[in-house]
């Protein structure tokens, strides 16, 4: 399995701290929170990671080198100036995952999952991880029903997306027709969200999930990033 790592954000939250460095290389309990990522897809047999860049992409590369420190080979992809959103940049990204699914994380996330708990193969479009509501977003997002399916519709209690996932390029088919005419469609490449897609593969019954309740962190906030980094010292 390869995996994604999404980087390409411009960390606007988190400013000042952003204005030069990208938020995947912000530092918590003394390395990059980007690499705590590495080390443990390196952990979970993941050989191949691609990393999306935009906002000061140039940087990655010169922090990261090829992976091989971790036993690694990275695969940096520019998506220019602006970055894609999360849905194009999977698309984006496709011909490097290639056709078997692969593991998607948020570059500004920590946790303490082991990668290798989720599936290899899920059985739908995707299967989601997701954790307990944070304080900043009691609500949640998705409910998970006793069997795993996740879906988006009814009054049960909600869990919050860790912003971590297996997905199938699958997902993606019919694209066009789930977003609808937007103007990030038009663009080439294509610039458009995750969320509208995963929806629609819920509705049809083909997203799972997992309670993962470890350590998570929304790193979005240069609060929350000296409380994380202030927890791992």
């Amino acid at each position: 399995m390869k995996a994604l790592i999404f980087s390409a954000g411009k960390g606007e939250r988190m400013r000042p701290l952003t204005l030069h460095t990208p938020k995947p290389l912000l530092v918590a309990g003394g390395k990059p929170l980007i690499v705590w990522h590495l080390e443990r897809l390196a952990a979970a047999g993941i050989e191949d990671v691609v990393i999306n860049t935009a906002w000061l992409g140039d940087q990655f590369a010169p922090a990261l080198g090829d992976g091989s420190r971790w036993g690694l080979r990275l695969h940096l992809i520019a998506e220019g100036a602006e970055p894609l959103e999360t849905g194009g940049g999977i698309l984006n990204a496709l011909p490097v995952l290639g056709d078997a699914p692969f593991l998607v994380v948020n570059g500004d996330v920590w946790t303490d999952v082991d990668f290798g708990s989720l599936p290899a193969s899920p059985a739908g479009d995707a299967h989601l991880l997701l954790v307990d509501n944070p304080a900043q977003h009691p609500r949640g997002d998705f409910i998970l029903h006793a069997d795993g399916r996740v879906d988006d519709v009814g009054e049960a209690t909600r869990l919050t997306y860790a912003g971590i996932g297996v997905y199938r390029a699958g997902i993606l088919d019919g694209w066009r027709t789930v977003i609808g005419d937007t103007a990030g469609a038009a663009m080439q490449p294509p610039q458009f969200g995750l969320a509208p897609l995963l929806r629609h593969a819920m509705a049809q019954g083909r997203v799972s999930g997992q309670h993962h309740r470890g350590q998570w962190t929304d790193v979005g906030t240069p609060e929350r990033l000296a409380q994380l980094d202030a927890q791992l010292r």
